[in-house]
Order: C-alpha cells, then sequence, then structure tokens
C-alpha cells in the first residue's frame, strides 16, 4: 500500500494506492476511520459469511463533507495522476487490474492507457451535481 502525503503539509493524507498484491487474510481497514470515505480489504475463504444486517441513518455530521474519490481497476490500465494541496502533481501511480486509488484530499486525473478498460469509481454522495462537487485544476 503507497500512502501518498501533502508535500505542503506533510501531515495530510491525500491519496492511497492499494493493490491487488496488497491483499493479505482477512480484513484490512485501508483508510483511516476518520474520512469520509471508507474502504476496506478483504480476503476471505470459501463459505464464510456474516450476519444479516443493515446500515442506520446516521446524524450529519458538525463539519462540512469534503467528495472523495476511489477508482478500482476491472481491466486494463490507468495512469493516476495525483495532486497536492496547491494543485501541483504530486504522484503518477500505474494501475492495473485489483487495483484501487482513492482520494482524500488533493486533486486527481487518470489517463486511460489501455483499449477496454473497465474501471469502478466510488465516491461520497449525495451527488448534487458537477458544479457542487468539483472545482477544476488549470
Amino acid at each position: 500500500m503507497d500512502k501518498i502525503y501533502s508535500k505542503i503539509d506533510p501531515t495530510k493524507l491525500l491519496h492511497i494506492i492499494y493493490r491487488r498484491k496488497d491483499f493479505s487474510h482477512g480484513r484490512v481497514d485501508v483508510v483511516p476511520a476518520d474520512q469520509f470515505i471508507q474502504m476496506a480489504a478483504l480476503s476471505l475463504p470459501a463459505r464464510k459469511t456474516f450476519k444479516p444486517h443493515k446500515h442506520i441513518l446516521k446524524d450529519p455530521f458538525p463539519y462540512s463533507v469534503r467528495a472523495q474519490e476511489s477508482w478500482v481497476v476491472i481491466t486494463g490500465m490507468v495512469k493516476a495522476i495525483l495532486y497536492d494541496l496547491d494543485d501541483h502533481p504530486i504522484a503518477f501511480p500505474l494501475l492495473f487490474p485489483g487495483d484501487c486509488s482513492i482520494t482524500l484530499m488533493g486533486g486527481h486525473n487518470y489517463e486511460i492507457m489501455a483499449d477496454n478498460t473497465l474501471v469502478y469509481e466510488f465516491k461520497t454522495g449525495p451527488y448534487r451535481g458537477q458544479e457542487k462537487d468539483k472545482v477544476f485544476i488549470e
């Protein structure tokens, strides 16, 4: 797992790259518990099951919610361009099938490097349109 911290403020975790090869037995909580987006990596044996459940409505956060985003590559190859707090590029990892990129803070861009690339995108919601979700980096 690669954790990418800001060069501007080294206490700020901006991006996480979790690769298929990083999986170990059981559960690994990949994203710190205080972040809006949560992600765990699960490597489980056959016939493993869980107690049926549903999730409850949580009280609103007492602070503003930042959209956070994750891409999981299913097939193909993606180049992630990850940005620091000052909008300057900080890392350029290549993502392969089974790899995951998580942006907590800072910016990102993705370049598709192979035809027929398939990606799952996850981000915090609710989604209220592009103009209320992002600012473009020039």
